[in-house]
């Protein structure tokens, strides 16, 4: 805790006729909102100014921070403590400054919440609306089925919060506000102000909106860290490039000094580490490396990131340059918008939105224990909770050449997962991991070129390859009828799973 001590004799040694912010802490027993005479202040708490300060309130309860500008002021919520929600729905842990030089005098009401260890957390990947119809979406198929449902303690948005129209963030915040648990976000490309001259304005609506583009969330074991890592790179194409600025890194050392190596550090992030582009740096090598050496040093760590539309677990390694004793876990949330709010409508009018590497639709849960976590993704409306998709023909002919597969999506596989097969009563058999497209995808594809009228909307997204996809022959000397498919993996939270579908041999003549 070096650095914060240093910080905090620096601000004590401010001139006293130097305009300052007054930010005072306590704890608000009773919860009314207001600090009432026998409440105390709390010591030791964490507030963060612009991003780039930090320091630790007095016995008292106070800091005094300098006035630099319109300046955007932080906690970090301290574990074991609750924080009230806004009349928007967000939680309360900042204020800014109304205009440049003006002090604040504010105060931050924190409740004693339950010190349990284990909870959840709902992750929602990109869910990127870019109209009105497109909220009413968001909150039939994702966030009114989760209404009473749920026991997350917490939530966040990673990234593309709406798609360009940045006039539609209230409106999204109000369906997301129901879920009534705090609720963060990190920015993403499409919530840039594209009229910015540069990178550092590029974030003024978002900020003014949902507060720091950076930030820090301790609940129970986990220390929770939001960063924004999108860089705008205005007249130049790309527009952008994953990276992390200098002060943004002045944070995170001066941060982590704080942080017990026992805890489990979760970054959140909107652009994945791993570069999506073979071609180039979709993430600045550079910042990568110097982020790396700030994260080795922790054995419990996750990145959660979005942005690609698909879903995969990544283990950076020192191909990536990561010099921690076990590879770097990298979990790159499937969207929850999935194919932008695309495709064929059901009967409830809400498109299928399947994403091109063929994983539905839907949310994450992270389920923290102490300083482990498990992983899940919920295809949405789903009442099956699906977490094998098999594709298979419905008929071939008995004797026929063995050369038509059958498929399995395995949306939470990891690298190195083993997926297993048999027909009828057979053996199990190992299937083989293909880079293909999922063949659902194609097929989706497929119906939209052949139909003479539009199918929605917007087409299905173009089937890409799918880092999750199995492959294996279906025989056809069996007898003549229906025969059943079973599919198993073991996924590495929730144990063996399975899916069944079944393909029929019919005789044929020439």
């Amino acid at each position: 805790m070096a650095r914060v001590f240093l910080l905090l004799l620096v601000l004590l040694s401010l001139p006293t006729q130097a305009a300052s912010h007054r930010v005072l802490v306590y704890e608000d027993g009773n919860g009314n909102g207001r600090r009432d005479g026998d409440e105390p202040g709390l010591a030791g708490i964490k507030v963060v100014l612009n991003e780039r300060v930090l320091v630790l309130t007095g016995a008292d309860g106070t800091v005094r921070l300098p006035v630099q500008g319109a300046d955007r002021i932080a906690l970090v919520k301290p574990p074991d403590f609750v924080l009230a929600l806004r009349a928007d729905g967000l939680p309360d842990f900042w204020r800014r400054a109304p205009a440049a030089g003006k002090p604040l005098d504010i105060a931050f009401g924190l409740r004693r919440g339950d010190p349990a260890t284990d909870f959840e957390v709902l992750v929602f990947g990109d869910p990127q609306p870019k109209s009105m119809t497109d909220v009413d979406y968001y909150r039939r198929d994702i966030v009114e089925p989760l209404i009473g449902q749920h026991a997350a303690r917490m939530g966040v948005s990673l990234g593309d919060v709406v798609h360009d129209d940045l006039g539609l963030y209230p409106a999204i915040n109000a369906v997301t506000a129901r879920l009534n648990v705090p609720w963060l976000h990190v920015a993403g490309n499409h919530d840039l102000d594209f009229d910015a001259a540069d990178d550092a304005g590029s974030l003024a609506t978002f900020t003014t909106t949902f507060g720091p583009d950076t930030f820090a969330w301790e609940e129970g074991a986990m220390v929770f860290v939001g960063l924004d890592d999108v860089i705008y790179l205005p007249g130049q194409q790309p527009a952008y490039v994953g990276g992390l600025r200098p002060e943004q890194f002045a944070f995170l050392e001066t941060y982590l000094d704080t942080v017990s190596t026992d805890r489990l550090l979760v970054l959140a992030l909107h652009i994945p580490l791993f570069d999506t582009d073979p071609q180039r740096e979709t993430f600045r090598h550079a910042d990568r490396a110097r982020l790396f050496a700030l994260l080795a040093r922790f054995p419990q760590r996750l990145v959660l990131s979005a942005h690609t539309h698909g879903q995969l677990h990544y283990l950076h390694d020192s191909a990536d340059g990561w010099t921690g004793q076990t590879p770097l876990h990298e979990y790159n949330v499937g969207a929850t918008c999935g194919g932008f709010w695309s495709g064929v409508k059901d009967a409830d009018g809400i498109p299928d939105t399947t994403m091109a590497d063929g994983t539905p639709n839907g949310y994450a849960l992270l389920r923290i224990d102490g300083s482990n976590y498990a992983l899940s993704w919920h295809p949405a409306r789903d009442a099956r909770d699906t977490r094998i998709a098999l594709h298979a023909p419905k008929v071939l002919r008995r004797g026929a050449w063995p050369g038509v597969s059958v498929y399995a999506n395995v949306f939470m596989a990891m690298p190195d997962a083993v997926v297993e097969y048999r027909i009828d009563e057979d053996p199990w058999r190992a299937m083989k991991r293909v880079r293909e497209a999922d063949p659902d995808m194609l097929a989706r594809n497929l119906a939209d070129d052949s139909s003479e009228v539009l199918r929605g909307f917007d087409r299905a997204p173009q089937a890409s390859v799918s880092g999750h996809l199995w492959r294996a022959p279906l025989p056809t000397d069996r007898a003549l009828g229906a025969h059943r498919i079973e599919v198993r993996s073991n996924d590495p939270w929730r144990g063996e799973i399975r899916a069944e579908a079944g393909y029929r041999l019919d005789e044929a003549l020439p």
